[in-house]
């Protein structure tokens, strides 16, 4: 992290019961809880990489997050269309990045303001545009995108306004142990307090407590990992360094939310019968590909698409709590249009192999603009007669190449088949080839959100995730 972000410190003031076992709630001004509103606009890939940059061999295990990434940084390239493909899986960005980077304090600084890059000939006139160095041919002479070109942004007035991002900069909020945020008023406090069933406040301390950069990561962690994640952060009462909910496998959603056309994949799976636990899943590209594309979701995105029941820590109640809010004039217009509440990635993100219901946002028209006064050359959205074109950095409208066979793990590590890895993990079974057999499973929408789910808490992201649909499936001939 930057020296920059280490020095920003916030204030907040919180009050713990006589017990000094539990932190009723909290204090705090719009610059805190803009940064806590941030946390729902990180997809999931950059948060675990957040996590595990921050705490190093201490990262949190967020439930088959963290082996599904590492199994796509360890993926060779060549299973790609192209490397910006990998890369966009790798280094997943927001469509608030802009936003963000006016937070007091960002803990994704490191991703930096977009490039735009066209062909490397200065004699060719191609239109194209790559948001990645080298990754992309011009189609006109084939050559590499790798010339970058400025940004000329259109002027659009007052940005900021009274200088708050999601959240309005005269305002202040009451955020509870589990991270439910409400409005500074008398009503707000009794409300808490009858929550955790408190008749009184005799007893109780008001402390001020510094929060910088590493607690803003414990929060972060905690909104994931923790039911009270103030109490753990303020009380020191936990360490937290793994998913302990137990996986729900009921799933509330909203019938609108479902695909009129959905799509679906069907994978081949070996099966312990007596278990009915996922050994390992032999898939195409399609499946790899909308399992990569987990990473690219973002948080807030995700609640929305589980519907407030993801069981991850707090995040849930947190992001109620935000919807809650929507009308009382404390949100800006930007959380308040359901921005950070939507399932959307940024333009060029959505993979046709994506069987969910996620959009992407339209990339705006672009333009070419050469300087008056000498040879820069600009990209802009302001109309001007020469228009240019992105060129999708995934390659054929997906990230992973087809056609691809691969292994898919129970905590979903994704390998490319191969004899010898096969031999070697049915050799490591260890149980008996009886109790062992092979069916088809149909990926659907519904079969997709299990897995959403399941990979947030759990270990055994397709056991979890698709258990209840074996018991749907005939039994298949030996």
């Amino acid at each position: 992290m930057s020296a920059a972000n280490e020095e920003v410190k916030f204030t907040l003031k919180a009050l713990v019961n006589k017990e000094k076992t539990e932190v009723i709630f909290a204090e705090v001004d719009s610059d805190l809880a803009d940064v806590l509103v941030s946390f729902l606009t990180l997809p999931l890939g950059k948060i675990v990489s957040l996590l595990e940059k921050h705490y190093g061999s201490n990262s949190p295990v967020i439930g088959s997050l963290n082996t599904l990434r590492k199994s796509l940084a360890n993926l060779d390239s060549v299973h790609f269309w192209t490397e910006g493909g990998k890369l966009m899986l790798l280094n997943p960005r927001s469509l608030f990045e802009d936003e963000c980077r006016k937070l007091k304090l960002n803990i994704d600084h490191e991703t930096k303001a977009a490039k735009y890059f066209t062909c490397g000939d200065t004699d060719c006139k191609s239109s194209y545009v790559s948001m990645y160095y080298g990754t992309s041919k011009c189609d006109r002479c084939g050559k590499s995108l790798n010339r970058e070109i400025g940004i000329r942004k259109t002027k659009t007035g007052a940005i900021n306004g009274d200088g708050g991002v999601f959240t309005h900069k005269t305002m202040s909020f009451l955020i509870s142990d589990d991270l439910q945020v409400m409005t500074n008023v008398p009503g707000s406090i009794i409300r808490i307090l009858k929550n955790v069933g408190i008749t009184n406040m005799d007893g109780s301390e008001l402390r001020t407590v510094s929060v910088g950069l590493n607690e803003i990561m414990d929060l972060l962690k905690g909104s994931l990992l923790s039911k009270t994640p103030l109490t753990d952060l303020i009380l020191h009462k936990t360490q937290m360094n793994s998913v302990t909910i137990m996986y729900e496998p009921g799933i509330l959603l909203h019938q609108t939310e479902k695909s009129s056309d959905p799509k679906k994949v069907i994978v081949k799976a070996l099966i312990q019968k007596s278990t009915n636990k996922f050994l390992i899943v032999q898939a195409q590209e399609d499946f790899v590909d909308f399992l990569f594309g987990l990473l690219t979701i973002p948080l807030g995105g995700v609640i929305r698409l589980l519907g407030c029941k993801t069981s991850l820590g707090s995040v849930d109640t947190f992001c109620r709590s935000i919807e809650n809010l929507i009308g009382s004039g404390h949100l800006k217009t930007l959380v308040t249009e359901n921005g950070p509440l939507e399932p959307m990635l940024p333009p060029k993100y959505r993979s046709h192999n994506q069987i969910l219901s996620i959009t992407e946002q339209r990339m705006p028209p672009l333009y070419h603009w050469p300087s008056m006064f000498n040879s820069t050359e600009y990209v802009s959205t302001r109309p001007r007669v020469d228009p240019m074109y992105f060129k999708d950095p995934k390659g054929e409208g997906s990230f992973v190449k087809r056609p691809g066979i691969f292994l898919v793990t129970d905590n979903l590590t994704v390998v490319p088949s191969r004899m010898t890895l096969s031999l070697s993990i049915v050799n490591g079974l260890k149980i008996p080839f009886s109790d062992v057999e092979e069916v088809d499973v149909e990926i659907g929408f519904e079969e997709a959100l299990g897995i959403l789910k399941a990979s947030l808490t759990s270990t055994y992201a397709l056991t979890s995730g698709l258990n209840s649909i074996l018991k749907k499936q005939p039994k298949q001939e030996q």
